[in-house]
């Protein structure tokens, strides 16, 4: 039991890297323990890394009980209680699953490993590397999805954010990993019949994480070299629209006011162009411009109608029953010239999972009055400037697929997301993930909340301007159209396969030995 909770809370200390404590530091040191507790071999290994996994994805993700209360959405109290801490102990147990996986494998292999007898100990680290950037890997392949390794950097460790820039978040994980294993080595974690510290798995760390950080610093220091002729100056809005009424009456009215008086001013400042947040106006567009006159988004079209300055306009698309998430790129005379239809939905929040098998039982649960439907994986937003890559809310945690956008061509990032709903810590990580995007794809962000944080990121993953929470806010800042290929945007997750290749031949290597 001594162990369990020693592995818990290496666990709950690598959760205390990310809003609201940013302790980022720990995050070369909290998963040494749990290697630590692997090499003694003292507990089954999953029991172990569950506990792990429970702790840092339970701790880091806990801002989602702030979904409670419901009670706007018509959601009795007690319900709307057990719905937020159902959701969260969902989320603590797939982490609990993937860690445990994870130190499941790692007993597995080393029953099994004839190359760590050969290669020693950094065969061991090694594969456990691999085993993890692999899981990570699969796991955001799945709906359910946010806390890599990686954002336990971001945004305070820039120079190690920018190894993104090669492999995405796998180069940062396997990092973290690797030096975590190699403190776990120094101290006998996978010999205990050695009682000295290991010198070289310590000089091992340090050589890892200086060349990491160095690799990182010199990527960060490199100029951006941004054209002229390829700036845009943007304005975004923070509507600031409480959840409690966005839905209703109240709400739609604060909305219609609060994004037309913006659009309106930034258009006098001069702006290219204006960004609002997910569904800034809470109604359904539909049709093409000559219907919009006639909606309840009528004034904020006529406005468009009337500055000829392009917007993108966070909406709905569809009927009352089913609807898209959208993002839609609207020209000066306000012609729909495009649109993005959120393809990564809230599993419960926004669609109930497994419907079909268990659709009655879990509506009952759900607030959920109408359908959801996702977009295609496929999409890329064309604007009067050249396309776009976007993401909605949840699905900056997702990098795959903002890579395939600035993959096919995307210019700039635009992220949109309400974040009302949730307890405070959830816009900091928020923008944690879009500072990790920026810097992958190398891409100028463009964050429009509807209560925060919003924010202009250059590709150097640095916060030109960030808004107060829960305030209605409008700025304007220039960025920048790129069209330069990162590593990453051009191959994607190369390095967990290279490890993973690397990690099989280390193990076959005795073997092939042995048969010569």
């Amino acid at each position: 039991m001594k162990l369990l909770f020693l592995s818990l809370l290496s666990g709950i200390l690598m959760g205390c890297t990310v809003a609201p404590w940013e302790w980022w530091g720990l995050a070369w040191f909290a998963l040494a323990p749990l290697w630590w507790l692997l090499g003694r071999q003292t507990r089954p290994a999953w029991s172990l890394g569950a506990a792990w996994g429970a702790g840092f994805h339970g701790t880091a993700i806990f801002w989602i009980t702030g979904v409670h209360p419901m009670t706007w959405m018509g959601v009795p109290w007690l319900a709307s209680l057990a719905i937020a801490i159902a959701c969260w102990l969902l989320i603590a147990l797939w982490g609990a699953v993937l860690v445990g996986l994870w130190a499941y494998l790692q007993a597995y292999l080393q029953q099994w490993s004839r190359g760590e007898k050969f290669f020693g100990w950094g065969a061991r680290i090694l594969i456990g590397v691999a085993s993890w950037c692999l899981l990570e890997v699969l796991w955001r392949s799945l709906p359910l999805w946010w806390s890599s390794l990686a954002y336990t950097q971001s945004p305070h460790n820039l120079p190690i954010l920018h190894l993104g820039q090669l492999s995405g978040t796998t180069t940062i994980t396997a990092v973290l990993v690797a030096v975590n294993g190699c403190w776990a080595a120094a101290f006998d974690s996978f010999d205990l019949s050695r009682k000295r510290v290991r010198v070289s798995a310590i000089l091992a760390g340090l050589l890892v994480l200086g060349l990491a950080q160095g690799l990182g610093g010199y990527l960060y220091s490199r100029p951006l070299n941004d054209r002229p002729e390829q700036s845009l100056n943007v304005g975004l809005i923070q509507g600031n629209i409480p959840n409690e009424i966005k839905l209703y009456p109240e709400g739609l009215r604060q909305a219609l006011e609060g994004y037309t008086r913006g659009y309106e001013e930034l258009s006098e400042a001069g702006v290219d162009g204006v960004m609002t947040p997910e569904t800034a106006l809470p109604v359904l567009w539909q049709g093409d411009r000559l219907q919009y006159s006639n909606s309840p988004a009528g004034h904020f079209y006529q406005a468009i109608r009337d500055r000829g300055v392009p917007v993108w306009v966070g909406t709905s698309r569809g009927t009352p029953s089913q609807y898209t998430n959208s993002l839609l790129s609207i020209s000066g005379n306000g012609e729909t010239l495009s649109y993005y239809d959120k393809a990564i939905l809230v599993p419960l929040g926004e669609y109930i999972p497994f419907e079909s098998v268990l659709g009655r039982f879990i509506s009952r649960l759900s607030p959920l009055q109408a359908q959801m439907i996702a977009g295609s994986r496929d999409q890329l937003l064309e604007t009067p400037f050249g396309p776009a890559i976007v993401s909605i809310c949840y699905e900056s945690a997702f990098p795959q697929y903002l890579q395939a956008q600035a993959q096919r061509g995307g210019e700039f990032f635009l992220s949109a997301a309400n974040n009302a709903h949730y307890a405070p810590s959830m816009p900091p990580q928020h923008h944690a993930q879009d500072v990790m995007r920026a810097i992958e794809l190398d891409r100028w962000a463009v964050r429009a909340t509807n209560t925060g944080y919003s924010a202009f990121v250059n590709p150097h993953g640095e916060t030109l301007w960030i808004s107060e929470l829960n305030q209605y806010a409008t700025h304007q800042e220039t960025i920048y159209r790129r069209q330069g290929q990162t590593l990453y945007v051009r191959w994607g997750d190369w390095l967990v396969w290279l490890l993973a290749i690397v990690a099989i031949l280390i193990n076959a290597v005795p073997v092939l030995g042995s048969g010569l």
